[in-house]
């Protein structure tokens, strides 16, 4: 058997509109990932002409939403209606029974059947999620499939442990006949010659692992010869508040292009299904309110300042307190 190497699938697609924010992602049904395991049209030829002009610099990096990447993240439970019917009232069941001698079935009874206002249910979660009470969003999950991102980002998103589970397509079981990769946007823009090696190391070990397999080496063997751009697919669980974690690091524009652009699809699913609960994914500078990663020491992103600065600036201002004689309370 031979392969049929795939590179750079779905990923030279025009540019879409720029995101105002991470929640503004593409809508189901438009561009979407292929799997690995499917035949595609061959990649365009490449252009000779010179190397496209510098990128202009902005302050954040760019949103690698403006690419089709070719990955998919599709929420397969629960649905709509079970969401709105349910997921709030168990939150806040969970988190009045924390301060209530009502049982819970009770509490979740009247939550459901509309005794107790949406809005107020919806008022104490708020509160109890921002107190950082973190247990009580533990008890709704969701299930996610995730389609066509690279083993570079599954390496990654695999490092979540609590509150998460995982089952991936394996390498060691598939065949792969056709199997497609991801093409980073750096290297689509970078000079053609360099991206002509680049996919000819690929189509190169694609090609040799055809061979092999046709040779009669077991696929787990052979698969030692794909790269980290090799798409895959996985489902995960995870519970919204290991999910709120994941998505205050993925999100962050510190985090890695890829794994970025598939969190800001996972927040749109769940902004689908609840704009509530969806509100609550958001990079972690957000609920902080400053930045504390060391890479933004220089401020180039904006979106919060960095605790460098915060706590520079609050002690300047306890300084000068102290000098006019009196203490900052401490809050």
């Amino acid at each position: 058997m031979t392969a049929q190497p795939r590179t750079s699938d779905a990923i030279g697609a025009a540019p879409t509109p720029a995101e105002s924010s991470a929640a503004e992602s593409p809508a189901p049904g438009s561009s979407v990932a292929e799997s690995p395991l499917a035949e595609s049209p061959a990649a365009a030829p490449l252009p000779a002409s010179s190397p496209p002009a510098p990128r202009e610099k902005t302050g954040i990096p760019r949103n690698p939403g403006r690419r089709d990447l070719g990955m998919k993240a599709t929420l397969l439970f629960p649905d709509k209606d079970i969401v709105e019917r349910f997921y709030v009232p168990l939150i806040y069941t969970a988190c009045r029974t924390c301060y209530s001698e009502l049982e819970p079935d009770e509490i979740f009874r009247r939550a459901v059947a509309g005794e107790v206002d949406g809005a107020k249910q919806q008022k104490l979660i708020q509160g109890v999620i921002e107190s950082g009470h973190g247990s009580t969003i533990e008890h709704i999950v969701f299930t996610f499939g995730i389609s066509g991102v690279s083993r570079t980002l599954s390496h990654q998103l695999v490092r979540h442990r609590a509150g998460v589970a995982f089952d991936q397509q394996s390498q060691r079981y598939v065949k792969y006949k056709g199997a497609s990769t991801m093409l980073p946007a750096t290297l689509e823009d970078a000079d053609p010659e360099l991206r002509r090696r680049y996919e000819e190391q690929i189509e190169g070990s694609l090609d040799l692992y055809g061979d092999l397999v046709g040779a009669g080496i077991p696929g787990e063997d052979a698969r030692f010869v794909f790269p980290n751009a090799t798409r895959t697919n996985l489902v995960m669980t995870t519970n919204l508040r290991a999910l709120i974690h994941m998505s205050g690091l993925r999100l962050c524009t510190m985090a890695q292009w890829e794994i970025r652009r598939l969190f800001q699809l996972i927040r749109h699913e769940i902004f689908n299904v609840s704009p509530f609960l969806g509100s609550f994914l958001a990079p972690k500078c957000v609920p902080l309110g400053y930045c504390d990663e060391m890479n933004n020491r220089d401020g180039h992103c904006p979106i919060r300042p960095h605790k460098d600065v915060v706590l520079a600036a609050w002690a300047e201002k306890a300084k000068t307190a102290r000098a006019a004689g009196r203490e900052l309370p401490v809050t």
